[in-house]
């Protein structure tokens, strides 16, 4: 990553990344078909572990129905049964009704499978457009639209997660009660608004904070980014 023009806080998140991606190494993240695929394992993911989701997603594309047509024809009861494994099913399948409901208002469902799929009614939104809209179906919050916006349909909006907040408060980045928009505001205005970037950020705090920077026990002399430790961690 080219630092010459970031600021102090720039240049301090670019040093934890590298450290990161040297430590870690790269992290293939989000695998999927799909950018509906993608966006259907974001609403999924909501308060349980991705194994969990990988069962939902496999039920779904089993039953031919991980393509917004093929879903939108499922019937509910049946919807309900395959996301079951995600957990909180019956709220999920009504989040998943939303945002078919949200794709059908902007045309999604007008184009061939394949466009359905990649989701190319919403390209024609620009950022500024688009992440508003998603936020106002209901169930999508800040998090499940940053996913959707980075992983599915590559635009550059940061993702960021508890912990994201748990690594950068232990490093003295932010604030104990910092909320999701400023968390994500550190990284939208301190680095270049770069999709690969963002996603191979997002994707080695979560691999640093399972494996290191733990909530309980964390195993900081391990971690990559010990040698930035000011603290002892909280």
């Amino acid at each position: 990553m080219d630092t010459t023009r970031l600021g102090p806080k720039g240049k301090r998140l670019a040093s934890l990344y590298e450290a990161m991606a040297a430590a870690l190494g790269p992290s293939h993240w989000w695998p999927a078909q799909s950018p509906f695929e993608v966006a259907v394992g974001a609403v999924l993911t909501q308060n349980t572990a991705w194994s969990n989701v990988e069962k939902a997603i496999a039920n779904l594309r089993a039953a031919g129905a991980l393509s917004p047509s093929g879903m939108r024809g499922f019937g509910r009861e049946a919807l309900i049964q395959a996301v079951r494994p995600s957990g909180c099913y019956q709220q999920k399948t009504q989040k998943l009704l939303h945002f078919l409901s949200f794709l059908d208002e902007y045309g999604c469902f007008d184009g061939s499978s394949e466009e359905q799929q990649a989701l190319a009614c919403l390209h024609g939104l620009s950022d500024e457009d688009l992440r508003p809209a998603l936020l106002s179906v209901r169930g999508i919050g800040p998090e499940t639209a940053d996913c959707i916006m980075l992983y599915a349909l590559n635009r550059p909006s940061f993702v960021v997660d508890a912990y994201t907040k748990r690594i950068l408060h232990r490093h003295g980045l932010v604030w104990e009660d910092a909320g999701y928009d400023e968390l994500r505001e550190l990284f939208m205005d301190s680095l270049p608004h770069d999709t690969e970037l963002f996603g191979e950020y997002h994707a080695l705090l979560v691999r640093t904070a399972k494996d290191f920077c733990r909530k309980p026990a964390p195993r900081c002399a391990l971690c990559p980014l010990e040698p930035f430790l000011e603290h002892e961690p909280v």
